[in-house]
């Protein structure tokens, strides 16, 4: 089954990425072929397969939730390169809108 064309630019701006148009032209192809595989693996049959996160099993990932003594906050704060009214600060990262 063909696919419709992927329309790079729009996706490109919606990611907020500059794209040239040699590098629209590159990225289309590969985009096609992406899309061509995962269409590719729509068609498997995984009516007996159990759905999970991950393709092998984790065991022990997570320990259990024991409440325990926190650190003091002197103790948190004595690395912290900036630091304002008991608590560390850190360089804005989110642009205003």
């Amino acid at each position: 089954m063909s696919q419709p064309a992927i329309e790079v630019e729009r996706i490109a701006e919606l990611a907020r990425l500059e794209l040239t148009p040699d590098e629209i032209a590159k990225f289309q192809p590969q985009l096609e072929k992406i899309l061509g595989h995962v269409e590719t693996l729509t068609a498997l049959d995984v009516s007996g397969v159990e759905a999970t996160s991950y393709s092998a099993p984790i065991f022990g990932r997570m320990r259990d939730d024991v409440p325990h003594e926190s650190l003091a906050p002197e103790a948190v704060l004595q690395n912290a390169p900036d630091q304002a009214q008991g608590q560390i600060r850190v360089p804005k990262v989110v642009a205003d809108a």
